[in-house]
């Protein structure tokens, strides 16, 4: 689903954020790429969404090369990706239902289609009776399940979860890491960029770190894949 063939990206022509990486991913993956601040999740993150180009190496996606995407061919590879961030993102004037159901209007869905799905959606990550309620009447966990929700709406073959758990208390992180580990178990790839290592430590899963724009480890369950 997702490779890293030698991937570059240097800004100014000095400022080296991400430095001959390679790594793949497969279908149906949870993922966690580790890293302190400036070590390179964030760079990773735009390139494989097409936000930004490398300067040497290719990013495929869904047998796809993003980095030869013309403008025109990215909205059809962002709907098959969602994206959730650490400040949440929500439109300050539209309440809980309507939030989810703006990402299905940005991608043509029906009325009638939004009237069934956005309810199952809100259901599925614990607020299905907070349809009415604003971002500023949710909790910070509340807000970043609504966010999930709208990332999930579109069904995309790939969540990114950046630092998701950065803005919230323990008992909220663990509700929204348990909700990231459903979203996988039902078929959804999820990529997790966090630099929270009791987060890390608590999944059991893979973990890609990175330092200084180099990936240093990719452990799966504790064996090393690349050291």
């Amino acid at each position: 689903m997702i490779f890293f063939q030698n991937v570059t990206k240097t800004y100014n022509s000095n400022t080296v954020a991400l430095d001959n990486i390679t790594f793949k991913i497969v279908p149906g993956e949870f993922v966690t790429i580790v890293g302190r601040s400036g070590a390179g999740k964030s760079t990773l993150i735009k390139l494989l969404i097409g936000e930004d180009k490398p300067t040497k190496g290719r990013i495929f996606f869904d047998k796809e090369e993003v980095n030869r995407l013309e403008s025109k061919d990215m909205p059809n590879l962002r709907r098959k990706i969602g994206i959730v961030f650490q400040d949440f993102k929500l439109l300050p004037n539209k309440n809980s239902f309507e939030n989810v159901a703006f990402a299905m209007e940005t991608a043509g869905c029906s009325p009638k289609e939004i009237e069934e799905f956005v309810p199952q959606m809100l259901d599925l990550v614990g607020l299905k009776e907070k349809g009415v309620n604003f971002p500023h009447e949710l909790s910070g966990g509340e807000k970043q399940r609504v966010a999930i929700a709208r990332a999930m709406i579109n069904q995309p073959d790939l969540l990114i979860a950046d630092e998701p758990t950065g803005n919230l208390d323990p008992i909220n992180s663990n509700e929204i890491i348990r909700l990231l580990l459903k979203i996988n178990e039902m078929g959804t790839t999820v990529l997790l960029a966090t630099h929270n290592k009791q987060t890390v430590d608590s999944l059991e899963k893979r973990v890609i770190s990175m330092e200084s724009g180099r990936i240093i480890r990719d452990e799966e369950e504790g064996r090393y894949i690349l050291s």
